[in-house]
């Protein structure tokens, strides 16, 4: 029986987060099928009745119970980071080239463009063997465009 039954014992507090989470507009489908088992498993649901209930393996059902006892409400309704590629520029190198696609383009140039942009982070050793991607993600997280005539940092007065 103890494999059939996974008791969860929510506070009135960690009741009333799941039921404002749920109220609270748009998530993730996980997170709610997470939050809607916790609520079914506290009050007394069997795990196989809780995971029938949402389409989940009675496994998956256990496992968010035991997120739940291990590491509290956070671990258990909400997602931990997935292992990954790291990215390609860590923080001060994404400011050194947003800096860089912020100044005057260099000599015999118009305006700096991402190939540009990449072959003088190289030049400079901003980064080793960064590719154009790496420079156009960067430069859109921060919403730059320096190849578009809006984007040109000019000198001078007009």
């Amino acid at each position: 029986m103890s494999r059939t039954k996974s008791a969860v014992k929510l506070t009135e507090g960690e009741r009333e987060d799941l039921r404002e989470l749920l109220k609270s507009g748009v998530l993730p489908v996980r997170t709610v099928v997470r939050a809607l088992v916790l609520l079914r498993l506290d009050e007394g649901m069997s795990t196989p009745q809780a995971a029938a209930m949402f389409e989940l393996s009675d496994e998956g059902a256990r496992k968010i119970a035991l997120r739940y006892r291990a590491g509290g409400l956070e671990a258990a309704v909400y997602e931990g980071p997935r292992p990954g590629k790291r990215p390609a520029l860590d923080e001060i190198q994404q400011q050194k080239i947003v800096a860089l696609a912020c100044g005057p383009p260099p000599p015999g140039q118009a305006r700096r463009t991402v190939r540009v942009l990449a072959a003088e982070a190289n030049r400079r050793k901003i980064v080793r063997g960064v590719g154009r991607e790496a420079i156009r993600i960067a430069l859109q997280d921060h919403d730059l465009k320096p190849w578009r005539e809006k984007n040109v940092v000019r000198g001078g007065g007009r």
